[in-house]
């Protein structure tokens, strides 16, 4: 850092990272001595960008609070890592329009050479991961509910269910849970005195209330998602007992699939399916042996797919 105006700017992303440091620590981190590090900081001033000398044992440096600090000074690794950040961000239910913007604004302060690297990541990057359409919450609603989570602040929600019915309740939210291209929020529901499972994407407002509240010990949002999409309501009640260990089933059924617990005999799965076919085409695909405990329906919806196959077997 031969330059002294590279040492300059390189001041101010320390105090742009760090809350406060003192004179000796940002002197080290220039390899200057403490009253250049004081000369900088003028030099800081005079550029509009106001620095904060705190004197005493515990003084040191740091940006005036609220101060809106100029376009990013980013390196190539900060920059492609932003940008693959956001690319990323729009296949994970964020909202398009909020992405488009920040990749636009990163683009504009790039220097030239390292926006068209960029550039040509952007147009031959390719995802595996799907993009669900229409499930993108308002990034207000995400973060109210986020702070109220924090803060164990109780929120008043209008909901609109899947039905599209609107409804106002009470929610001690717990925590927010990212899944399979969905934002949901899980919680205390004084509406129905339950712990109760919600799609962000479908909370139409929200308000913050005056109460406080505690969260149970032992709780974890993501696990009580997953036993709430898991309990989803469908037409048939299933109960099949595999033959295997819970950590092999464990690798091959989704958490929100089933339910599974471990038994002298094997792994006892419990789900619902609203349809069988679909599900003994499921039991088939496993490849361990299963008995069927319900329903009986799905003894035939089995042979049936065993005829089916017999059938192609002979073709």
């Amino acid at each position: 850092m031969s330059h002294p105006t590279t040492r300059v700017l390189t001041m101010l992303e320390l105090l742009q990272a760090e809350h406060h440091l003192t004179g000796r620590a940002l002197a080290d981190k220039l390899g200057v001595e403490e009253r250049t590090v004081r000369r900088y900081a003028g030099r800081l001033a005079e550029l509009g960008i106001p620095v904060q000398a705190d004197r005493g044992r515990y003084g040191g440096y740091r940006l005036m609070p609220g101060f809106k600090l100029p376009p990013l000074m980013l390196t190539d690794d900060e920059a492609t890592a932003v940008v693959l950040g956001l690319l990323a961000g729009r296949r994970l239910g964020l909202p398009p329009e909020a992405t488009e913007s920040a990749l636009a604004k990163v683009g504009r302060v790039l220097p030239i050479a390292l926006r068209d690297r960029v550039r040509a990541l952007r147009e031959t990057l390719g995802f595996t991961l799907t993009t669900r359409e229409g499930t993108a919450p308002a990034a207000a609603v995400v973060l109210a509910l986020a702070a109220a989570a924090h803060d164990r602040r109780r929120v008043r929600l209008r909901y609109r269910s899947w039905k599209g019915a609107e409804t106002e309740r009470d929610l001690d939210p717990y925590g927010l849970v990212f899944h399979s291209g969905r934002w949901y929020v899980t919680g205390h529901d004084h509406r129905s005195g339950e712990v109760r499972t919600f799609r962000v994407d479908r909370v139409l407002g929200l308000e913050e209330r005056p109460q406080t509240y505690d969260v149970p010990d032992g709780l974890d949002p993501v696990r009580q998602v997953m036993q709430s999409l898991a309990a989803v309501p469908y037409t048939h009640d299933v109960e099949v007992l595999l033959e295997t260990g819970l950590a092999e089933a464990r690798l091959r059924i989704p958490p929100t699939t089933a339910t599974l617990t471990e038994t002298g005999g094997g792994v006892l799965m419990t789900t619902r399916a609203e349809r069988l076919d679909g599900m003994a085409q499921m039991l088939a695909g496993l490849g361990w042996p299963f008995q069927i405990r319900r329903p009986d329906e799905l003894r035939t919806a089995v042979r049936d797919l065993s005829a089916h196959l017999l059938a192609q077997a002979d073709r």
